[in-house]
């Protein structure tokens, strides 16, 4: 079976969001038919959604899937509903947001899944995680992450520490 690496960008904002986005990666790696193989440090920053909303967790896992890109937002969700996720205001607040980032060199636009990511290329939160685990990444329209990250502003992203 055809084996494709995908990124998924993971966010937390409630109920102590490093907890969710750590325990998101042991889920992440346990799904069927994947193996993790890296994930970026932790990023804190503001929330880009509604005001008054608690600072992100932000973080980005790279793995190898022989599930289909629909197979795998099935198996996103399910890991985001375990997490007590509920889906009510649009980039509000949430336990848990998983969202594929990236699927091989694969371009899909449906009402269902957009990948890549349909915003990847204004979160500041999302691509600097991606540039720990791939700096050298061409995306699927030809354009790097290198070009990506020349136009996001880096303030307001802080990468956490060990132990923070």
């Amino acid at each position: 079976m055809t084996r494709i690496t995908a990124y998924i960008g993971i966010g937390s904002n409630l109920d102590n969001p490093l907890q969710h986005a750590i325990s998101a990666i042991r889920d992440i790696a346990a799904l069927t038919d994947t193996r993790l193989t890296a994930y970026s440090r932790w990023y804190q920053s503001a929330p880009s959604g509604p005001a008054g909303q608690p600072d992100y967790i932000n973080g980005v896992a790279a793995i190898s899937t022989g599930l289909t890109p629909l197979e795998l937002l099935s198996a996103l969700r399910k890991i985001e509903d375990r997490h007590g996720r509920v889906r009510g205001e649009r980039w509000g607040a949430r336990t848990l947001d998983l969202d594929i980032l990236l699927y091989g060199n694969i371009s899909i636009a449906s009402s269902s899944l957009q990948i890549p990511h349909p915003r990847l290329a204004e979160r500041n939160f999302v691509l600097y995680p991606l540039a720990d685990l791939t700096p050298d990444l061409v995306l699927p329209n030809g354009k790097t992450l290198a070009e990506l990250l020349a136009n996001v502003p880096s303030d307001g992203i802080v990468p956490l520490s060990p132990g923070d």
